[in-house]
């Protein structure tokens, strides 16, 4: 028999379609960042296509929020957990999948962010590679007229960024990996496929899976 589990944690006789979540505004894209944040029972949110609407952060929503947006019909149930919620009118087994009835079209520009710029620089130094205690460098120091964009700010660990200081890459005896630019939409997804949660629900992989490229 399916668990059960009460809509707020504490009162059984609590009613879903009253609950306070996030749909009133753009509920299409307005999933968290940190899936530890979900806690308990995270739905993945597809696109009308299927595939995820973003990879990095990984598109998932509180299953209330999943719920609410089941009985507002603006998604589809694709796949369920082992464990049913209650309200006063009705009983709902949790969704671990749903997909958005009206298709969302991608963002082709890439929102200049601390932490887009993080995942397009694959959470590593430009410089030597380093993966932790990274913060940001211009590449031509502001001092210098360098300005603050995606082609003159990179990721750096803070012993090359103390190294670089506001000296030049020619003066400060620093190389960078890869020349820094605007990536597309399509660019980054392929970043956040690289950086999967730490909790990846079996229902989810086949959705994942059919979207990764095929090895040659």
């Amino acid at each position: 028999m399916p668990d059960i589990v009460c809509f707020t944690g504490e009162n059984p006789e609590c009613d879903v379609t009253g609950c306070d979540i996030l749909l009133d505004g753009d509920f299409r894209t307005s999933f968290v960042r940190e899936p530890a944040a979900l806690k308990h029972y995270p739905a993945l949110v597809l696109n009308a296509d299927y595939r995820p609407l973003s990879y990095y952060p990984l598109s998932l929503w509180p299953w209330q929020e999943a719920i609410k947006a089941a009985v507002l019909d603006r998604v589809q149930i694709i796949a369920e957990y082992d464990h049913v919620v209650r309200s006063q009118r009705a009983e709902f087994r949790i969704p671990s999948v749903v997909v958005l009835k009206d298709y969302v079209k991608p963002q082709k520009r890439v929102a200049f962010t601390r932490f887009n710029l993080f995942l397009r620089d694959e959470f590593c130094c430009q410089y030597c590679g380093a993966k932790g205690d990274l913060t940001f460098d211009h590449v031509v120091p502001r001092s210098r007229g360098g300005v603050t964009s995606w082609e003159n700010v990179v990721a750096a660990c803070s012993p090359c960024n103390l190294k670089k200081a506001n000296k030049s890459l020619k003066h400060s005896g620093l190389h960078l990996n890869r020349v820094p630019r605007a990536p597309n939409a399509e660019e980054m997804q392929a970043h956040g496929r690289r950086f999967p949660p730490n909790h990846l629900h079996e229902s989810w992989m086949d959705f994942l899976y059919w979207d990764a490229e095929l090895d040659a």
